[in-house]
């Protein structure tokens, strides 16, 4: 059951395209990386799924409904889709639990007693239910994106959208951030990755995306795309990827 669909996609900043006619589709409880080198569009092409970004031609439609052009409902749209980004976005004045319970109090109307009871459920899920009453400068980088992933959690979003959330981590906290997304896709939560994590990607993914200067240039299945890739530029990315210690 399709989820997602991206119907001939173009985003520009001026002269300047960035998503050039993108066309592929996104199935419920499905997992979908999108690889390419920086500046191919993956973090701008999740940005316009959440209405953070305006797109000039095409549609993307979230679950039956078109949620691009004019007239979207972005507070409808970021309850049904959650995000994080690379830079964890947490409220630094919040401690852990105040940042993951004011989307459900605010947005959602959840009383104060059941947010925190949720956020502090999502913290131990994740193993931080010591660490709710920190502030996010007392905690590590991977803690705090571990952190903005239960934060969109809380919202109960039916997607989740994430954009590199590992490169901004030291590498030896990447496991930890890793493990977390390993299992909401075990769990069945659908969602769509920009990552440079080829390994990961090729482990968790049920669709590579291979996206190139704004243009899909290939996708499939990770077994077709990381062993029998049909682009010549496929084929050198991941050589570069390999040299570099990366898959």
């Amino acid at each position: 059951m399709k989820f997602i669909t991206f119907d001939n996609v173009h985003k520009r900043y001026g002269d300047h395209e960035v998503l050039r006619g993108i066309d592929f589709e996104v199935n419920k409880h499905e997992v979908v990386c999108l690889i390419g080198a920086s500046g191919s569009g993956k973090s701008t092409l999740l940005r316009c799924v959440n209405a953070l970004e305006p797109i000039q031609e095409g549609k993307i439609i979230v679950d039956g409904d078109v949620v691009s052009g004019p007239g979207v409902n972005v507070d409808q749209l970021r309850q049904k889709v959650g995000m994080v980004f690379q830079s964890f976005n947490l409220f630094p004045h919040m401690t852990v639990q105040q940042n993951i319970a004011i989307g459900p109090m605010k947005l959602l109307g959840v009383s104060k007693a059941d947010a925190v009871d949720q956020a502090r459920e999502l913290l131990n899920r994740v193993n931080l239910g010591h660490r709710a009453d920190y502030y996010p400068d007392q905690l590590s980088g991977g803690q705090q994106q571990r952190v903005a992933i239960v934060r969109a959690l809380a919202m109960k979003p039916e997607v989740l959208l994430l954009d590199e959330i590992t490169s901004a981590l030291d590498p030896e906290l990447v496991a930890e951030v890793l493990n977390i997304v390993r299992e909401l896709a075990q769990d069945g939560m659908t969602m769509l990755l920009a990552t440079h994590e080829m390994s990961f990607a090729r482990e968790v993914s049920d669709k590579i995306v291979f996206l190139e200067q704004g243009r899909i240039l290939e996708a499939g299945p990770p077994s077709q795309i990381f062993e029998n890739p049909v682009e010549e530029r496929t084929r050198e990315f991941l050589k570069q990827v390999i040299e570099a210690g990366r898959l």
